[in-house]
This record gives structure tokens, C-alpha cells and sequence, in this order.
């Protein structure tokens, strides 16, 4: 039987922080594919003393990886990719799941991951997983490059199951609040261009971030990590209110500039 392989595609801006745990957890995949955007920290020399494949894209004004995501898929060799961020590990388990997937007949093309994430640099619990879409089969796969796309995968796609034992990526992200903050701007920035033509009021700012709060907080079980599950929660609400703020801003920016 014709062996099946996977490989490990990671895209990189000054990610020295945790990129050396993240290849170990990934050294036993076919291929890693470092897919850099013009690093300054020891991100590229750390890639290449692992043996990994490394590739540029140009950094230019992108403020977030998406616009190098097909570029980053392409330069792989194998016929399944894993994306991995940079702060993510992957779990044996994990790995073994999936080579598992592929190997069965009429299996499914694409699987979204769960996720295990951090808030205040603990380990977070809920009713809910964080699911990813990250593991699927190159051919005919389109990634938007639009911040928080997913990728267009041709053909079927399932979710793995949250209750197999450590079946997941482990994000290792502190999220601490400075962080945050600093990445709510530059998210919410980009989270406009994708909602061009919105007709959002005083509704929308009321209405959406109450929701998100209450849909993270009950509803995906922030309750049970106590004060900090409070604090995320009132911060994914406070991330809906900035985005429907900032397309309020910029249609009256273009109306007073049309005047």
C-alpha cells in the first residue's frame, strides 16, 4: 500500500517565543513547511537548526497571515496539510488520529480540530470547544485571505470528535489583556473590510456584544472558569462592539468625505 503522507505547514512573524516546542510536537509528520513574513527575532535560524523547509512571503503591509496562506500551502509537497499556528502544539494523539483518517477509504476532506486555549495564561474549561478547521487535503483547497477565514475545502468535511482523549492542538497563547487590546485594534481593523456595506445603529452596538457575552458566558460555559471566564466573555462582546463601532466610523467618514 502506497504510503500516505501529511505535511506540517506553519506561518511565522517573529514567533520565536514557542516555535521551538511547536516543531517538536510536529517532528514526526512528513514534512514542515515554515511559510516566514520577513521575521527580525531568531524565527527563520530556529526552523532551519529543526530541518524544516522555509519559505518568505513578503511581509509588506499585512497585518495578519491569511494573505500567505495559499502561498504557505502550495510550497508543501505532500497531498494532506496540518495548519499549525505558531503557538499551537500538536498532541500524539493527534497526530496519530489523523494519519488514521487518511488511510481509511471514502474518508472525509478536510477535519476541523478541537482546541484547547488559554485566558490569563490558564488553561481554559467550557461546554464547548474551540474547533478549527486545519487538516485537509490540498488539491482544490482556496484559503480567503481575509483575517479569520477558513479554508474552501472541496468535498466532505467532519469534525472530530471533542470527547477522544487528547485528540486536539493545545494553544499555548497566554491571551493576557495588554495582548488583547493590542490585537482587537488590528483584528477589528480587518474585521471591517469583510463587512463592507453593513448598515449597522445603535441597535447593533447594544444588541451584538450582549449577545457574544451571553453566548460565551452561559452558553459555552465561560461561567465555570470563574472571574476569568467573566473578564473573556465581557472581552468578546467588547470585540463585537469595536467592530460595529468601526463601521459605523468609517460610513460616516465616507459620508462627510462625499459631502
Amino acid at each position: 500500500m502506497e504510503k500516505k503522507e501529511i505535511s506540517v505547514v506553519i506561518n511565522t512573524y517573529n514567533a520565536e517565543k514557542f516555535l521551538q516546542r511547536v516543531l517538536d510536537s510536529v517532528k514526526d509528520f512528513d514534512e514542515v513547511v515554515i511559510c516566514d513574513m520577513e521575521s527580525t527575532d531568531h524565527t527563520v535560524e530556529i526552523a532551519q537548526r529543526a530541518g524544516c523547509k522555509v519559505v518568505t512571503f513578503p511581509k509588506k503591509n499585512h497585518t495578519c497571515v491569511e494573505p500567505a496562506r495559499n502561498f504557505a500551502l502550495q510550497s508543501a509537497k505532500s497531498p494532506w496539510l496540518l495548519v499549525v499556528d505558531a503557538d499551537e502544539l500538536v498532541t500524539p494523539e493527534l497526530r496519530t488520529y489523523l494519519y488514521q483518517h487518511i488511510n481509511k477509504p471514502n474518508c472525509a476532506k478536510g477535519l476541523y480540530i478541537p482546541r484547547q486555549n488559554r485566558f490569563m495564561n490558564t488553561p481554559k474549561k467550557g461546554f464547548s470547544k474551540d474547533y478549527q478547521l486545519r487538516f485537509f487535503i490540498r488539491e482544490g483547497t482556496f484559503w480567503p485571505p481575509l483575517i479569520h477565514a477558513i479554508p474552501q475545502v472541496q468535498g466532505k468535511v467532519e469534525y472530530i470528535d471533542k470527547h477522544l482523549y487528547n485528540v486536539q492542538l493545545i494553544h499555548l497563547a497566554e491571551n493576557y489583556l495588554a495582548d488583547m487590546l493590542e490585537k482587537c485594534n488590528r483584528y477589528t481593523t480587518n474585521e471591517v473590510l469583510k463587512k463592507q456595506g453593513k448598515n449597522y445603529g445603535v441597535g447593533a452596538l447594544l444588541f451584538r456584544p450582549f449577545w457574544r457575552f451571553f453566548k460565551s458566558y452561559f452558553m459555552n460555559g465561560e461561567i465555570r472558569n470563574g472571574v476569568t471566564g467573566f473578564i473573556d466573555s465581557v472581552m468578546t462582546g467588547f470585540y463585537q462592539f469595536i467592530v460595529v463601532a468601526k463601521i459605523i466610523e468609517a460610513k460616516i467618514k465616507k459620508q462627510t468625505e462625499d459631502e
